[in-house]
């Protein structure tokens, strides 16, 4: 709620003055003042009124002068001039000057004023609750508080969201699932200048083939079967905003065709169309794939892959990130705590270090599930180690737990991480650094 309105009557007859500031100060959310003169006005302008009723005859000073004075001070001051006769050629001057309004002296003048300054308080509390709003949006996404942590490999991502927000560069987010890709998207938009534009989200991989051009591009009335109405697509959805391509690695290859005319082109047409829609949309896309790997297979064009590359995120896997998987699971376990009105719960140290021999193959949005399944398995409000349940086998009980030669060790692993990526040698070599002929050898050696 806003506080009261603050209304100036400028007018040189005091009877007639004094009825419009009775009459308006009947809503006790107006505070009215009165003045007599242009000169009164404009002195008393640094209480920063919020609505001016102008006597377009002062004694001391023209209506239109009065309204330059008062513009020059506040270009944004709703005025409306009040006079006692009808002049068209006189209101439309004062109109274009920026005059609120213009009316005549009659009978009705202190009903349409009180509606005046009741359209222009809902105007200011409509701006107020925009500003709110993308003060709430600005907060909320902040890179803080969409990535939780301060490990090295966060900081540089931090550092390079940055980098992307000043500028419509395309982004690529690359890495495994349940990284954060979609936040990470939704960070960038909302820090940017098209921040009060839309943001259009497609899981590309969610839409099968037959669909996708239409979603995509929108359709008209009539294009196919039970297409009743005229459609927009997602791309005019994002207009002056950003659309986000997320698993664009799901895309067959003839509408990646489709997709690249539309990249390079900035306009579409719609499915059983022919009109030419222009539009501006910044692109975000996101992959837990290798693209260069799907386009030395084929998967992937390649004049694609270039044009969407832009500026490359890689966000690092949870197990890479050290003490940021505690600093994660203290805030999934408040919020969990507080959104189903439960004490507030600590980690023992025990399940700490649980918690950070684990590998989270499903990364962030494994360890939310396995803390909010620990906040209902506790007894107390502490969480213990016993509390902790993982929903794939114990990485660290099978690895760790049993003694085993280097050797031993060095085989175990490999294998793992063959099976986690589908005997892709080279992805395992990558991710291991070592180098591929070592993994070649053992696999031929039928040591793995």
């Amino acid at each position: 709620m806003m506080e009261s309105l603050r209304v100036f009557i400028v007018e040189d007859d005091k009877l007639y003055g004094e009825m419009l500031r009775y009459h308006l100060a009947l809503n006790p959310d107006n505070e009215v003042l009165s003045f007599t003169t242009g000169k009164e006005c404009i002195d008393n302008l640094y209480k920063d009124p919020d609505f001016i009723s102008l006597d377009y005859s002062l004694p001391d000073m023209s209506g239109f002068d009065v309204l330059q004075k008062i513009h020059s001070y506040n270009a944004k001051l709703p005025v409306v001039i009040v006079s006692g006769q009808e002049d068209v050629g006189t209101a439309v001057n004062l109109l274009k000057e920026g005059a609120y309004d213009y009316f005549v002296k009659d009978s009705d003048t202190k009903n349409r004023l009180w509606h005046s300054i009741q359209k222009v308080k809902e105007n200011i509390l409509l701006k107020e609750e925009i500003r709110q709003l993308k003060d709430e949006i600005g907060i909320k996404y902040e890179y803080s508080n969409v990535i939780k942590g301060n490990s090295p490999p966060i900081i540089h991502i931090f550092n390079l969201i940055e980098k992307a927000t000043q500028t419509n560069i395309v982004v690529s987010l690359l890495g495994e699932t349940g990284t954060g890709k979609d936040l990470v998207a939704k960070a960038i938009h909302y820090n940017s200048p098209r921040r009060t534009g839309p943001f259009v989200p497609i899981n590309v991989s969610a839409i099968p083939g037959e669909l996708i051009e239409s979603e995509f591009f929108g359709y008209e009335k009539g294009a196919f079967t039970g297409a009743n109405t005229r459609k927009m697509g997602k791309f005019e959805q994002a207009n002056n905003g950003t659309i986000f391509l997320d698993e664009i690695a799901e895309m067959d290859i003839n509408m990646q065709t489709k997709l690249l005319r539309v990249l390079q082109e900035k306009e579409l047409t719609r499915v059983g169309g022919n009109t030419i829609i222009k539009f501006d949309a910044r692109v975000i896309i996101a992959t837990n794939k290798d693209l260069a790997e799907e386009v030395s297979k084929g998967n992937f064009r390649e004049d694609l892959y270039y044009r969407l590359l832009g500026l490359p995120i890689e966000l690092p896997p949870l197990r890479d990130r050290g003490n940021d998987i505690l600093i994660l699971a203290k805030f999934f376990l408040d919020e969990f705590c507080n959104e189903n009105n439960l004490e507030k719960k600590s980690i023992s140290t025990s399940a700490q270090d649980r918690l950070l021999r684990y590998p989270y193959p499903g990364n962030v949005r494994e360890l939310k599930a396995i803390i909010d399944l620990a906040a209902v398995m506790a007894n107390s409000d502490v969480i213990e180690s016993s509390d902790i349940s993982f929903s794939r086998t114990n990485f660290d009980t099978e690895l760790l737990n049993d003694d085993d030669t280097l050797d031993g060790y060095t085989k175990k692993i490999l294998h793992h991480y063959l099976k986690k990526y589908d005997r892709n040698v080279l992805t395992v070599a990558r991710k291991l650094d070592i180098g591929k002929s070592t993994i070649y050898r053992m696999m031929k050696e039928s040591e793995l």
